[in-house]
């Protein structure tokens, strides 16, 4: 049945939840990627991610219940969009996600 699948009220959301689902390269990678795009939902099919059904539902799912993106059933497909108010519950935490994401600048050497 089409329809928004549940999330956690933004007040419910939890600092550990997030983490604990921030801590998988794959799932970072997908809310990496949407932060990258114009804000908007997405077919969920268009982020890389394990081929299996069951593992992509399971990724999803994580993010979903740890409250950082709103999923949508379309009937012939999901669309993901990251909350809108999930930057305001926790102010620079997808910043820093991006920042700790790129590799380290290479230390300038004084050979003085």
């Amino acid at each position: 049945m089409p329809g928004d699948f549940s999330v956690p009220p933004i007040d419910d959301v939890d600092l550990d939840d997030v983490l604990a689902a921030l801590s998988d390269r794959s799932r970072r990678s997908v809310v990496l990627d949407l932060m990258e795009r114009a804000p908007g939902e997405y077919p969920c099919n268009s982020f890389v991610l394990p081929k299996a059904k069951s593992t992509r539902t399971h990724h999803w799912r994580v993010l979903r219940q740890a409250g950082v993106i709103h999923q949508r059933d379309a009937g012939n497909g999901s669309f993901v969009r990251l909350r809108s108010e999930f930057t305001e519950r926790f102010p620079g935490l997808l910043q820093a996600l991006r920042a700790s994401d790129r590799p380290p600048s290479t230390p300038v050497q004084n050979h003085g």
